[in-house]
Formats: structure tokens, C-alpha cells, sequence
């Protein structure tokens, strides 16, 4: 490494003198994504960040604009952010942060005036989801940890959206490890529209001169009889559910230890079956589900600790007796080999030898080598925890988890988490227990020691972690491996995988440029199926002017293409692929008007007439306003509930040309369509969810839809209505009928989020365009009457429903009269039975246990 007599800085307008340090292959990289839509490959720890800086800083000096620069988690935006203002000559406050503690309205009005943001993707996401901000401004858009783009990941919406909606844009995508081989690069550089690939490894002359060498150790871990015996008990429940799924034929293997990619494909087959209505996919996904949870419980218990197999037990143990819990869950724990090994783990009041061990090794570090800092990485949260109070007796030991507070396990707040980190690189305290949140691109101190307290099995994960070490001198990595175990497997897959990706980034540094013809060859292909009549050919000078005997639309326009009906059904064509849409084949305004009530045909169909009468049916006012009108430059909006984020439909609505989609808190419904109609989405599993537990949420939902909303719509998403749960087809169509008979809520069965998506999209055009009603939210949960809290009390009786209590209610008179009467004078009410009767006393007269 250079001497610091030697250190040369780099000179820029916006960057603050003598602050960059001039490292020759930061500037080669940073001067190739300059020019182009670039993956930047660089060993952790050798400034891939101050690459995309020096990208930011030119482009805002030439270009203007904005620059917007994404990282996958709280502390390294944060930590991103405070790079950027130290080196950027930028006002502190033209560089913002937007993470999730940032009201989305302030995020709004922060976009407008930064010229940096650096943020986690999914708040962008939400955000251009929600039409709060527009990137056609950003100049430059920085992924950190891009190997993450694939799947749903955020980074995939936001570089579409980006490609499309920005007028000069400029990707650079950042990593150490871009994927496990050259498909999954491809896909990375595709979904991000990267055209061009820049690698440098260690062995690269700019580079060698900053990197030191890191040994990995591998520490084999004999387990005691004890552990084996958990392990064991477990493995025999696995074999015989295997034995199982092997009799519905989607599996030949009844080893324990088959492999993930062998219980994926069972799972794609048992889909395939339940795609096809066939029960034993049912039956058979959940007894895969049992294998899964029992795969865990041993991964636990061989690689972790039995203290965090214990949490898992009481875990499953509370959810199999939650309302509405999974089969899988039940069987499990009723499971006899599944409860002796429960039974096992309590009564084991030793330590996994991993415990010990990383004590060990700690102290030789610590003491003997007279080291400052170790990080030790586990898997488990549970493990984290228990390794930390293991420790601490010995060590100066913190924890450092994610944000999230699940299983019973407390998460650390973003402030918590810099106050740790803080304090690490301080020296004020030396071992930093950490699950995977540490991983990726934090800038953690140099390290003596990085402990493994398990293989992981990926490779990118495993080069993330040792980039912890071996920065600013030679480093060390300890691997524990539990002999005989899925640490095995894991040490070879990652040892394999590893390999692998450090000959495919060799290789791809020396094939970057046929990689990057094969990118810029599926770009051209797709510009190429766009073309013959598309906006190509009308952007093209030397085309040929279009004439009503233009071969390329002949047969669409036909003899009647002059006249102005025949160019809008070319139009309306050309906008369906050819097709007729969906909305084209309803009902006449005439029809419509016939089927309305007499106090809605008021010779009058505009929105505001019929939105003052429904208003006064309601009994409220409690409107909050027009969002957006239909005919105004806004075209159709719908209003998405924040917490449908977690499903793919929102996003796919915001990509539409033919929309717009805003994000609200709904207190009532999901969607809103226009002033008259909102929808409440339930996926199968959350309908059959409602039926199973007792708050009967979905009645209160559909109830508040109905107070606010004219034209209240059910959505049921997905397959297996019939099949999913053991519950008897009669509930089933009771609570359906219910839905529709007494509330009038109308319900319709959509086969899966695309669906959905397309039905939200009819709707919303059918009623803003065709039917010109404007959208307005309206207000929220109402507070029940007297008479809805009385009809409330009496229908959870026995679950009779709202009708039954409206009956019981109006013979007898009141809620007391109800709970007094006796059987023959319950039979006497319409609509209640001697079953019924019978019910209603045992349930009210029986003594409580």
C-alpha cells in the first residue's frame, strides 16, 4: 500500500479537496460507468462506493439533475449519507435520506429539493407506487448490492420505472459478488438494463497493492450423543413423511437429508396438482410443509444450539394452538417422535460444543494475539442472543440484529443499530455478535478474527463475510463445522460455489465484452418486436407515409378507415393487441339506467347527484374529497391501501400507461375504484382465515364497506377454496352468501394477482371513463350504532349471523331477552330452530370451565 508521503487526492469541482484518495482503478471504473450502464465488480472493502461518488459528482457537474442512490438496508443508507456529505462540496441538507422513518408526505416534499437521495429501495418503491415522487430528473441511479436484483426485489420495479420515466438516465450497479455464475450476472445486468461489464479481482496489479491475503480455517466440531439423539428422533419423523409424499409420487428419495432443490421440485409437483384440483396436492403440500418445519428444527439443533431448537419447539408449539392454525403445525407437535425430541431439548443443560469453541478461539485472539476486535456471524437470531449471553461472562460482547421484532426476540431500531456500530470502531467493546444484517457492505471495522459459526450456503453470503477482514492487513476467518451434519453440505456447496464465482468473475472479466454483446443483442431484439407499425416506424424520417392502403394495417382498418368511428376502432385495436377489451362487452347506459332505483334515474347520471343521494342513505358525510376526476389530465387513479404492498398488484397497476395509482392508509377497503366503488381483496387462505377465527373480522370489513360505499366489492383470490383447510363446503357458502345476501356486497373469484390486477383495471376504466364518476375516499370505520352493537353481541352467539340476530332481536326485544329466553320461545323466532335453540341455550346457559 502507499505510503502516506505518496498519497495523491482526486480534484473535482464538487468533491472537497484532498478528501478522495487517487486510486488509479477507481478512476478507470468510475470513468467506464460514466459512459455507460455499468456493473462495477470489486472486492469488499476496496471503495466501490467511492466509485459510484466520483460517477454522481460528474454527472451533477455535467449533466444537473439529481442522483439517487439505493442500499438494500437502514444502516448502510445511513452510513452511505455520511460519506457522501464528508466528501461531497454539497450543502448537508441537498443530500437526504429517505428511509421508513420518514413520513411519506415529508419524503414528497424532500425529493423536490435534494440533489442526492439515498435510500432503501422499498421506500422508493412505495413511493413511485404511490406517484410521490417521478425520477424523470435523476441523472444517475446507484445500486448497492446489486446481486440482489432478481425475483420481486425492489431494485427490479425501480430500474424498470427508471428506464422508462427518466430522460437521461445512467445506472451503475454495484457489488463484490454479482452472482453464483454467468446466468445469474445476466439476469442481474438485465433487470437492472446494464449494458456494460467492468470487473477487478484481487489479482489486478491497481488493485493487488490494497488487498492483504485472508486465511480460512475450517474447525471441525465432533457433537455429543445428546444432540444426536434430538437430531436423530427428528430425522425419523422426516424419513416417514418422505415415505409419504414418495407414495403420491412426486418424490423417489426418503433420505432426512434430501436436498433443497429436491424438496423444491416436490413442491412445484404437489402445485401441479393442486393446479389440477387434485385433493392429495393438498394433502400432500401439507405434509411437505411438515418436512420443512422438521428440516429446520434439525438444521437448529446440529449447526446452532439446542437453546435455539427449545425457542423453535414453544414456537410451534403456540402456533399449533392459534386460531385457524395449519394442519402441519398440529400433526407436528402431536407428533410422538417430534415430542420425545421436544422433551430431549429441555432436559439438555449442556452447552453445544460450538459454544465452547468460539470461546476458545476468542481468547487465543484476544489475549494471546493481543487482537482488538472479532465479529462472530451466526445464522439464528436465537443463537445470536444466546451466544452474547454466553459470552459476555467472559468478553466485552454486543449484539447487532435487524430492525424487526419477531418470534419473541426484541430487533434494534436504526439508531440502535449506528450507536453499536459507533461504539465497535471505537473500541469500546470487542466482539460483535451478528446475524446477516452485518454482512453487506457495512462499514465495519478491520477485524483480528471472523467467525463462521456455521458455513452458509452461498457463495456471495460467505465472500460478504470475509470481506470483514483483510482490509488494511492480513486477515483470518474460522469456520465451525459440525461433523456429520448440513454443515457438511453447506461447506461443500459453498466451497463449490465460491469457486465457482471467482472463476466466473475471472472469466467474466475477461469475457465482458461478448457478455456485453449479448446484452446490447437482447436489447436490440426487443426494440426489433416493438417495430412494423410501432413507435418505431413512426419516428423513422424515411418510412413510408401511412395511406388507408398501407399493407402494415390493412386488415385492421378496412374499407371504413377514413371516416372518424373507423380511426377510433383502429385505435381502440391497436391498444388491445387487436382484441376487443373487456369493457366493450357490458351493458347500455340504457340498461344500466333500467336496473337503477327509481330515486337514482333523475334524468341526471352525473356523479355528484348520485354521490348526494347515496351520501344521504348513508347518513354521512364524512367524504374526504375528490382525488381525481375522470376526463381531467389524470386519466383513471386508484387509491391502493399501504398494506397491499405486500402483493404484486400495485406495482403492476403503477406500470400502466392507462392510470395512475396513489397510496393511502384505507380505513376501509383495499381499493378504490371511483366514489361508488371500493374493494376488499382476500386471498383464499385469508377468506378461510376469517371463517376459523372469532372476531369475525371480514363481516365488521364488509360492513364498513357498505356504510361508505354504494358498489361494495369482495374479491376471492387464488384456487382451493374447497380444498385449502378442513372446513365443511356448508360454512364455506354460508359465509359467501352472507356476504352477498345480507350485506349486498357483490363477490368476485379472480384466479391469482394478474387476474386480480386486470379486474381492478376493467372496473376502475368502466366506471371513471365509461361512467364518468370521479374517485373519493371516503371516511373512516364507522362507529357501530346502538342497534349494530346489539346485532353484534347476539350474532357471535354460536356464530348465528346478522340475520338471525336481526330476527331475534326484533321478536324479543332485547339483548337481555334474548340471553333469558328459553328454548320454546327461541324456536318461535323465524329462522331458529331446535338445533339452533338448542345451541344458543347451551352456550349461554353452560357453565363456564
Amino acid at each position: 500500500m502507499p505510503s502516506s508521503e505518496d498519497v495523491a487526492y482526486v480534484d473535482h469541482p464538487l468533491l472537497v479537496p484532498s478528501f478522495i484518495e487517487r486510486r488509479l482503478y477507481q478512476i478507470r471504473l468510475a470513468g467506464a460507468a460514466r459512459d455507460d450502464h455499468t456493473l462495477v465488480c470489486l472486492p469488499t472493502g476496496l471503495g466501490k462506493t467511492t466509485v459510484s461518488l466520483l460517477v454522481t459528482a460528474q454527472r451533477l457537474h455535467e449533466v444537473g439533475g439529481k442522483s439517487l442512490f439505493l442500499a438494500p438496508t437502514k444502516p448502510l443508507v445511513q452510513q452511505h449519507a455520511d460519506f457522501y456529505r464528508e466528501a461531497l462540496d454539497i450543502p448537508d441538507e441537498d443530500i437526504v435520506v429517505f428511509t421508513g422513518d420518514v413520513r411519506p408526505d415529508d419524503r414528497a416534499e424532500l425529493w423536490d429539493d435534494a440533489q442526492i437521495v439515498i435510500a432503501t429501495p422499498q421506500v422508493v418503491e412505495n413511493d413511485l407506487i404511490g406517484n410521490r415522487v417521478s425520477l424523470r430528473d435523476v441523472t444517475h441511479l446507484t445500486f448497492d448490492e446489486c446481486h440482489r436484483a432478481s425475483g420481486d426485489y425492489a431494485y427490479v420495479y425501480i430500474a424498470e420505472r427508471y428506464h422508462a420515466d427518466a430522460e437521461t438516465p445512467l445506472v451503475t450497479g454495484m457489488s463484490a459478488s454479482p452472482g453464483g455464475d454467468e446466468e445469474a450476472i445476466l439476469e442481474v445486468c438485465e433487470n437492472l438494463g446494464i449494458v456494460h461489464v467492468e470487473v477487478m479481482t484481487e489479482e489486478d496489479a491497481d488493485v493487488s497493492d490494497y488487498t492483504h491475503d485472508t486465511d480460512v480455517e475450517w474447525n471441525r466440531i465432533q457433537l455429543p450423543d445428546e444432540i444426536l439423539e434430538i437430531r436423530d428422533a427428528l430425522n425419523e419423523v422426516i424419513t416417514d413423511r418422505l415415505e409419504k409424499l414418495k407414495q403420491l409420487g412426486v418424490t423417489k428419495s426418503t433420505k432426512p437429508d434430501v436436498s433443497q432443490k429436491k424438496l423444491n421440485r416436490m413442491r412445484a409437483e404437489l402445485q401441479r396438482l393442486m393446479n389440477a384440483d387434485k385433493s392429495e396436492g393438498y394433502k400432500g403440500m401439507s405434509t411437505h410443509a411438515e418436512v420443512m418445519k422438521l428440516r429446520r428444527a434439525v438444521e437448529l439443533v446440529e449447526t446452532q444450539s439446542v437453546e435455539s431448537v427449545r425457542r423453535y419447539f414453544e414456537r410451534q408449539r403456540n402456533a399449533a394452538r392459534s386460531s385457524g392454525a395449519s394442519k402441519a403445525s398440529q400433526r407436528l407437535v402431536a407428533e410422538p417422535k417430534v415430542r420425545e425430541a421436544m422433551r430431549k431439548a429441555e432436559s439438555f443443560d449442556g452447552l453445544h460444543p460450538k459454544f465452547r469453541e468460539t470461546r476458545i478461539l476468542l481468547a487465543e485472539t484476544l489475549g494471546i494475539r493481543d487482537g482488538e476486535r472479532v465479529i462472530v456471524f451466526t445464522e439464528s437470531r436465537d443463537t445470536a442472543e444466546a451466544l452474547t449471553e454466553f459470552l459476555s461472562q467472559s468478553f466485552s460482547v454486543r449484539r447487532f440484529v435487524g430492525q424487526g421484532d419477531r418470534d419473541g426476540s426484541d430487533g434494534m431500531s436504526q439508531k440502535e443499530q449506528q450507536e453499536a456500530l459507533d461504539k465497535f470502531r471505537s473500541g469500546e467493546f470487542e466482539v460483535l455478535v451478528s446475524t446477516s444484517v452485518a454482512e453487506e457492505g457495512l462499514d465495519v471495522p478491520e477485524v483480528d478474527l471472523v467467525l463462521f459459526f456455521e458455513p452458509v450456503p452461498t457463495a456471495i453470503r460467505s465472500i460478504q463475510r470475509k470481506g470483514r477482514t483483510g482490509r488494511q492487513a492480513d486477515g483470518r476467518v474460522v469456520v465451525l463445522l459440525a461433523e456429520d451434519t448440513r454443515d457438511e453440505a453447506y461447506f461443500w456447496i459453498s466451497r463449490r460455489r465460491e469457486k465457482t464465482m471467482e472463476k466466473e468473475l475471472r472469466s467474466l472479466k475477461g469475457a465482458a465484452s461478448d457478455i456485453e454483446a449479448e446484452l446490447d443483442h437482447s436489447q436490440r431484439d426487443l426494440s426489433a418486436f416493438a417495430g412494423n407499425g410501432g413507435e418505431a416506424a413512426e419516428h423513422d424520417e424515411d418510412a413510408p407515409e401511412r395511406s388507408g392502403t398501407s399493407t402494415g394495417n390493412e386488415g385492421v382498418a378496412g374499407a371504413g378507415s377514413t371516416d372518424d368511428g373507423g380511426r377510433e376502432a383502429v385505435a381502440a385495436a391497436e391498444a388491445t393487441d387487436g382484441q376487443s377489451g373487456l369493457a366493450d362487452f357490458g351493458p347500455t347506459d340504457e340498461e344500466l339506467a333500467r336496473a337503477e332505483p327509481d330515486e337514482e334515474r333523475d334524468g341526471d347520471s352525473s356523479s355528484a347527484t348520485e354521490s348526494d343521494t347515496e351520501s344521504e342513505r348513508d347518513g354521512s358525510d364524512d367524504d374526504t374529497g375528490t382525488i381525481a376526476k375522470a376526463g381531467t389530465d389524470d386519466g383513471v387513479e386508484i387509491v391502493v391501501d399501504q398494506r397491499e404492498l405486500d402483493s404484486n398488484i400495485a406495482r403492476t397497476l403503477s406500470k400502466r400507461d392507462d392510470l395512475t395509482t396513489r397510496l393511502e392508509t384505507l380505513a376501509v377497503g383495499d381499493y378504490v375504484l371511483s366514489d361508488r366503488v371500493a374493494v376488499e381483496r382476500k386471498s383464499v387462505a385469508d377468506f378461510l382465515d376469517t371463517l376459523t377465527e372469532r372476531d369475525r373480522s371480514l363481516f365488521d370489513q364488509i360492513a364498513d364497506l357498505t356504510r361508505h360505499y354504494a358498489r361494495p366489492l369482495l374479491i376471492v383470490e387464488g384456487r382451493g377454496l374447497y380444498e385449502e383447510r378442513n372446513i365443511h363446503p356448508g360454512a364455506i357458502r354460508g359465509a359467501l352468501s352472507s356476504v352477498a345476501v345480507d350485506f349486498g356486497v357483490s363477490v368476485l373469484f379472480t384466479e391469482d394477482e394478474d387476474d386480480t390486477t386486470e379486474m381492478l383495471a376493467t372496473i376502475a376504466s368502466r366506471e371513471q371513463t365509461d361512467r364518468e364518476r370521479t374517485v373519493s375516499v371516503h371516511g373512516g370505520k364507522s362507529a357501530k350504532t346502538l342497534d349494530e352493537q346489539q346485532e353484534y353481541v347476539v350474532s357471535a352467539i354460536a356464530d348465528i349471523g346478522p340475520v338471525t340476530a336481526r330476527n331475534l332481536l326484533e321478536e324479543l326485544g332485547s339483548v337481555e331477552a334474548v340471553m333469558t329466553a328459553n328454548e320454546d320461545d327461541l324456536k318461535e323466532v323465524p329462522g331458529v330452530g331446535a338445533v339452533t335453540a338448542e345451541r344458543i341455550r347451551d352456550v349461554v346457559g353452560s357453565e363456564y370451565r
